[in-house]
């Protein structure tokens, strides 16, 4: 059997023409659990069979997760080198990469660096004050909104202050203005630059584009229904004359709509891409025919969408359990005691079967105060991730002052931490003699013209501060050995040691300094999985493109917990038993999209919910639930009415829970835990 073969034959009719139709553009439409990924991977396997070359080939997804899914199937499939030489990330993270090689064109230095949502703001109120703008006359959530989707539709400051028609929007692009030019002076880009750049770049150095238009011939797209008009016109560009362009997506489950998620781009793809080939994975290998039958018939509800039906050799399944409960508190405990029920009738069930889903992040609370309190472990998706703590957001700080010595607001936040004597008048000084010399503030603070403006203490500490910046930029400036590096670095800056400095309380400290200690092997991690050596550059990219779904807040020590995510961060995701919570009106769909009449996206939404499922999905709904302290009647969400009739059973709480005598009760858990000790 040739290689050839053996890459076709796992593959189902549509997903072999799918992965067979190489030239040209193709359309795929993947419906929820019909294996895009193996189609995207075995597709690149059958082209480097087929012998086109392996660095002629690029795939774009969404996230790091999908990306490294990839990757690793590819290496099964082919040799490891060649899967190793093709070109497979994110958008962003592809885009970073030709930032390093190209930006010089846009007068950046390719050492820049990536803000945060913190540095944004900060660079935004810098800005706003710059301008003589008041706090009663600019948001800084307002702003940073406006300015992420004038870039994300390609507008510059110049053509946003064109566009503005009202005093407000002449403000925003006013001050977008002024904080563009802040983050080139300090050599640092946000977010949406990274594709923004780019476009720039192709569209002002067309030799630039012709480029990597000959590099990658093969362009690749995983989820399409996802993309903005920034990521449109990126493919677009790559493409070229040769078009040969296949995205695979699921018009069904375009959700991010609020994000700049574009679902014309998938819709329009036959009419923007002439010559397209559509094909249909209809296949789900995933749930039962009556969780996909209900999937069908709430999807159906609207109408602008690629007509597709979704079936399964998984068997019929169990009905769909439609639960009221009597208000937020006897949900939560409904689950509860279902979770612990099932557990206790069937040996093979662990924790992490089970998923909680809602629509909103303040949903899950009573959820976790039942679980807490009924001592099961949970992981919560999207909550306190531990790299937006204080403690973390410092560190990353000092780290980013040895990688870009331009960047004044990694500056001003590390300068007094740990306390030096660094007060506002020092500050504001160091402020003013940037306007005058129009220096980086690193250069500054080793003037001897300012530091004799200190007082003598402060001075000192400063000095120190300036030569450890300066002996660690060299020695960063040599890959390998980088955590010990970094734990070398923030004990001599005074970080590590000063974290009692800054917060008094000892157990505080002491917990601070574990989480730092935890984001250095945080680091040494990525440094053993790393192919080669690997530099600070390379780690802290790697953090600025952390997404939501790589962090999580595990309540649990082995992994094995409950799962409570919101119904957005759950996409991608399946369990064997999914509850989906809080069906209710002005909840799910959403009370903003209700009033605006715009519940499209919503009701994708819970296609998207309702096909997490596998084997087991239950609907829950409330009869009051409480709202600042109050309780208020609730009406069932308008989407149950999309469900069909004669595949879901409608309960109370108490018609599914057996009742247990004590006994009975203590002797599940104890059953229960010595499967899990065991």
């Amino acid at each position: 059997m040739s290689n050839m073969d053996k890459i076709l034959r796992d593959l189902n009719p549509e997903q072999r023409k799918a992965v067979e139709t190489i030239d040209g553009p193709v359309l795929v439409l993947a419906g929820a659990g019909t294996g895009k990924t193996r189609v995207i991977t075995y597709r690149i396997a059958y082209m480097l069979a087929k012998g086109i070359p392996p660095e002629s080939i690029l795939g774009l997804t969404f996230t790091n997760k999908a990306a490294k899914e990839m990757k690793e199937r590819l290496a099964v499939l082919v040799s490891p080198e060649k899967a190793q030489k093709v070109t497979l990330g994110t958008f962003h993270s592809f885009c970073v990469r030709i930032l390093r090689k190209e930006i010089r064109a846009l007068n950046y230095l390719p050492n820049f660096t990536i803000t945060d949502e913190g540095d944004q703001a900060g660079i935004i109120k810098q800005a706003a004050a710059a301008l003589n703008y008041n706090k009663d006359e600019v948001s800084i959530p307002e702003i940073s909104a406006y300015i992420g989707a004038q870039k994300n539709r390609l507008i510059d400051s110049r053509i946003a202050k064109k566009n503005a028609d009202n005093d407000n929007d002449v403000r925003m692009a006013h001050v977008y203005e002024e904080y563009q030019q802040i983050l080139c002076n300090q050599n640092m880009i946000d977010f949406d630059d990274m594709l923004f750049l780019v476009y720039r770049i192709f569209e002002e150095r067309p030799e630039v584009l012709k480029k990597y238009q000959e590099i990658y011939q093969y362009i690749l797209v995983d989820e399409y229904q996802d993309t903005n008009d920034a990521q449109f016109t990126l493919i677009k560009q790559l493409c070229g004359h040769r078009c040969n362009l296949c995205v695979v997506g699921d018009d069904d489950q375009s959700i991010y709509g609020w994000r700049g998620a574009n679902i014309s781009n998938i819709l329009e793809f036959p009419s923007m891409f002439k010559g397209t080939r559509e094909i249909k994975l209809e296949q789900n290998y995933r749930s039962t025919n009556k969780i996909l039958t209900a999937a069908n018939k709430v999807i159906a509800g609207n109408s602008d969408r690629y007509a597709k039906n979704l079936w399964s050799n998984n068997g019929d399944g169990e009905n769909i359990r439609l639960v009221q409960a009597m208000d937020g508190e006897a949900e939560a405990n409904f689950i509860i005691d279902f979770i612990v029920q099932e557990m206790a009738e069937n040996g093979d069930i662990t924790y992490s079967d089970f998923a909680v889903l809602f629509r909103s992040n303040h949903l899950s609370q009573l959820i976790e105060d039942a679980l807490l309190g009924a001592k099961i472990p949970y992981r919560l998706v999207g909550g306190q991730e531990f790299y937006k703590r204080k403690e973390i957001k410092d560190a990353v700080a000092y780290l980013k002052l040895l990688v870009n010595p331009k960047e004044d607001q990694s500056l001003l936040r590390i300068l007094n931490l740990p306390p030096r004597g660094v007060g506002d008048k020092a500050v504001d000084r160091l402020k003013s003699l940037k306007n005058t010399v129009f220096l980086p503030m690193t250069e500054i603070i080793g003037d001897e013209d300012y530091l004799e403006g200190l007082a003598s203490k402060a001075g000192s500490s400063v000095r120190e501060l300036d030569a450890c910046l300066k002996k660690y930029r060299q020695e960063f400036a040599e890959p390998g050995g980088l955590a010990s590096k970094v734990y070398e670095f923030l004990t001599s800056c005074g970080y590590l040691n000063g974290l009692q400095k800054i917060y008094k309380d000892i157990k505080d400290s002491d917990k601070r300094r574990e989480n730092v200690y935890q984001f250095i092997s945080a680091i040494a991690s990525f440094e053993k999985k790393a192919p080669g050596l690997v530099t600070l550059e390379n780690y802290l990219e790697s953090y600025a493109l952390l997404e939501e779904n790589d962090k999580a807040d595990d309540k649990s020590n082995d992994g094995n917990s409950v799962t409570l995510t919101t119904v957005h961060a759950a996409k991608g995701l399946e369990f064997p038993y999914v509850f989906v919570i809080a069906m209710e009106r002005n909840i799910f769909p959403h009370e903003r999209s209700e009033a605006e009449g715009k519940t499209d996206e919503e009701l994708r939404l819970f296609y998207v919910a309702l096909t997490r499922a596998r084997r087991n999905l239950l609907i829950t709904h409330a009869k009051t639930r409480m709202y600042h302290r109050m309780n208020f009647h609730q009406m069932p969400s308008k989407f149950l009415q999309h469900l069909p009739d004669g595949i879901v059973d409608k309960h109370q709480p108490e018609e599914l829970i057996k009742t247990m005598s004590k006994d009975e009760l203590m002797s599940s858990f104890e059953s229960m835990f010595a499967r899990f000790k065991d």
